[in-house]
């Protein structure tokens, strides 16, 4: 198993990338067990909020695994995208989502922070999006990112790849991180705030998620429509992103 899930006594599941030797990457069988995780959570009437976490100090999670081959089809209008259904909303769960992230968040990373409530980070924190630097577009990533960070800056972080990574600090200032922590601290300060949630009335706390969800919801859907054609149309072939991959240099600028 890919994927721990335990719940607390106080209602609070907490569930876990636990791949902490692969940077939390996401494989097929990950993907496959995160949406199950959250089927599972749907149902589970002992469950009022979630926390998510990636094992280990490096990373929260830095997107599918690149040793993962998916087959495609040959027309340029459409894509098959294993990361598309691993986030809650997808796997319509409306319980309320904390994601506490520690190290690299990156690339894929960026489907489940897109589906969380709020983010808690620690000061170890940082977010890129690595997809141009090797030959990819970023396209469900960024949409994603453009529903909770201001416009510039989603540009900046698509269109910069592995140059430049987000501090913690800068993630806070512009909104796609509501709290910063010491470094080890973002599970349990998550935690706190998900057992708040928790003690609550469980309708009003669902129906609460699935208002702001709908606040988006419409922009997000027809935005979303256009990633596979951009992604079919604009990604390198495979073989030439593997080797802008081997070709890649150390040093990147925290901002």
């Amino acid at each position: 198993m890919t994927v721990a899930a335990r719940t607390r006594d106080d209602g609070v599941a907490v569930v876990t990338l636990d791949r902490p030797e692969r940077h939390n990457a996401i494989d097929l069988a990950t993907a496959a067990e995160l949406a199950s995780v959250w089927r599972r959570l749907r149902g589970d009437e002992s469950v009022r909020a979630v926390v998510l976490t990636g094992a280990g100090e490096r990373a929260f999670c830095t997107g599918i695994d690149r040793s993962v081959t998916v087959p495609q089809p040959p027309s340029p209008y459409a894509m098959d995208d294993p990361l598309r259904d691993i986030g809650p909303k997808a796997n319509d769960l409306w319980k309320p989502v904390v994601a506490a992230v520690g190290g690299m968040a990156c690339g894929g990373a960026f489907y489940l922070l897109g589906e969380a409530e709020f983010i808690v980070a620690d000061e170890t924190a940082t977010f890129f999006d690595p997809h141009t630097s090797y030959g990819m577009v970023s396209a469900y990533e960024a949409v994603y990112m453009a529903q909770r960070m201001p416009a510039g800056e989603v540009a900046r972080m698509a269109l910069m790849g592995t140059a430049e990574r987000v501090s913690a600090r800068r993630a806070y200032e512009t909104g796609l991180v509501s709290e910063v922590v010491p470094p080890g601290e973002a599970v349990a300060a998550a935690v706190r705030a998900a057992a708040v949630v928790a003690a609550y009335p469980t309708e009003a706390v669902q129906g609460t998620v699935r208002a702001l969800w709908a606040a988006k919801e419409a922009a997000l859907t027809q935005a979303l429509a256009r990633a596979p054609q951009l992604i079919a149309l604009g990604n390198r072939p495979p073989d030439a992103q593997a080797a802008l991959f081997a070709a890649r240099t150390p040093g990147f600028r925290v901002r």
